[in-house]
């Protein structure tokens, strides 16, 4: 089997083609401004713009407003809206873009009944959500504590790195992974070193 892998919180373009010179299927935006990896539209756009094909784009959300969405769907191009709040499905699906949504596991919830909640989600990021930040607090969560297997796509998320995710691929066999502190020197700077280790040790599970 072959994962898919998203790397999250590029903050400029010289990161995001690198983590797609090595092998990276997507690239994740935060649009989100209490993240430590927050971008402008301008930003967003440049790093957008300078990808190769078939390197997929994905904005990343937590309850934003309907015109801040547009704003950015505006001068932006996304593939993918990745979701990390309370949204519901109407909201979710409004924008004519397929979209993810983010389901909080630290607390060891069961992710079905969201799931069945969005069932025009192309699919679904299953997070630590660790100390209420959504995303990116390098936390994992119980792996064995996923129910399956679960029927619809969806990728894993919450403290990954080159070390353990061979590790969280066995037990919890997702469609993908999506990893951001786990691949950086500093909060929004990926290190191109510890990017290209941690796509080898996903495809060294994929050759196993």
């Amino acid at each position: 089997m072959r994962y898919r892998i998203k790397i999250c919180g590029l903050t400029d373009a010289g990161q995001a083609l690198a983590a797609a010179s090595v092998g990276a299927d997507a690239i994740g935006l935060v649009f989100y401004a209490r993240s430590r990896r927050a971008v402008d539209i301008e930003q967003a756009a440049a790093i957008a713009a300078a990808l190769p094909p078939f390197v997929a784009t994905v904005g990343l959300f937590v309850d934003p407003a309907v015109a801040e969405v547009g704003r950015v769907l505006d001068q932006c191009r996304l593939d993918f809206l990745q979701f990390h709040g309370a949204e519901n499905a109407a909201f979710c699906g409004g924008f004519g873009v397929p979209y993810l949504k983010a389901i909080a596991m630290g607390d060891g919830r069961d992710p079905r009944p969201e799931m069945d909640a969005h069932p025009q989600a192309r699919g679904f990021l299953l997070d630590s959500h660790a100390g209420g930040m959504m995303g990116g607090s390098g936390q994992v969560f119980d792996w064995r504590s996923i129910p399956g297997p679960l029927e619809r796509p969806w990728l894993l998320a919450g403290g990954l790195d080159a070390r353990n995710v061979g590790q969280a691929l066995a037990l919890a066999s997702p469609y993908g992974v999506d990893v951001s502190s786990g691949v950086e020197s500093t909060p929004g700077q990926k290190d191109p070193r510890l990017v290209r280790d941690f796509i080898e040790s996903v495809r060294q599970v994929e050759r196993e």
